[in-house]
């Protein structure tokens, strides 16, 4: 046991949650950091959007890729990827040895159809990415193992009526079995009040980051971490996300996953 204090240090220095790895001490093999200088060159291509480019400030997305661990060479789903926004900064950041599957379900394209056209630009500018449009939890179904599922600012629409809504308990086990033994799966939303439950998903949309954290725990996966570099303390979780009084500047939080590798 005395050994494994060096490293447990090593590990809350890094802001790694050391009570994930309490169980067994399944200790991560890989650099919980992403690669500073890919995530960076993605974000600095030109051949972003304007529009992409000023939501920088807000969604602070070199942080964000280093908290979930993107290397070049990894295979990425964006989970409802919306305009492509993340998309297009995964298929930069994992490069040509990469490859990035934009999932797009068939519940979404039928009320928001405008997204597919979107996606269908990022597509057809970066040739390692592979959109997928199944519903879910079927799009899941990836043709190789994956490094990394992230959705962002979308875990609780798949609780709302225009969603099905999704059978949660199946989606987070398809997500399980999509990953790599070690793959990571990271949720990023906008939070609801605590002990609020689902409460607000399709009202605010927001949700409470504690049931996230029960519904994936559920499905076998180990929690690895959280970064607050999106918490905003002064929004008092009682406005629609989409309120002209804190759009932007909602208190979201991101959570990391992990699959066990054995």
């Amino acid at each position: 046991m005395r050994s494994l204090v060096p490293a447990l240090a090593a590990l809350a220095l890094m802001g790694t949650s050391v009570g994930a790895y309490a169980e067994g001490f399944d200790m991560p093999s890989w650099s919980p950091r992403g690669d500073t200088k890919a995530i960076a060159a993605a974000i600095a291509d030109p051949a972003r959007p304007e529009a992409d480019v000023k939501r920088d400030p807000d969604r602070k997305p070199l942080e964000a890729l280093e908290f979930a661990g993107v290397h070049p060479g990894e295979k990425v789903a964006d989970l409802i990827a919306g305009g492509g926004y993340f998309t297009r900064l995964f298929a930069k950041a994992v490069g040509p040895t990469g490859h990035v599957y934009t999932i797009q379900p068939a519940e979404i394209i039928k009320i928001a159809p405008k997204y597919l056209d979107e996606i269908k630009s990022v597509t057809s500018a970066y040739p390692n990415v592979t959109l997928i449009i199944d519903p879910l939890p079927q799009a899941l179904n990836t043709p190789e193992k994956l490094d990394l599922v992230w959705t962002s600012q979308n875990y609780h629409d798949m609780h709302d009526p225009f969603m099905g809504p999704e059978d949660m308990a199946a989606v987070n086990k398809a997500v399980f079995d999509a990953l790599k033994p070690g793959g990571v799966y990271v949720v990023l939303d906008h939070a609801a009040a605590p002990g609020s439950g689902l409460s607000a998903t399709n009202t605010l949309h927001r949700i409470d980051p504690e049931a996230v954290k029960r519904e994936v725990l559920a499905a076998g996966f180990i929690f690895d971490g959280e970064s607050k570099i999106l918490r905003n303390p002064a929004d008092p979780h009682t406005a629609n996300v989409f309120d002209k009084s804190i759009r932007g500047h909602t208190d979201q939080f991101i959570y990391r996953f992990r699959k066990p590798r054995k």
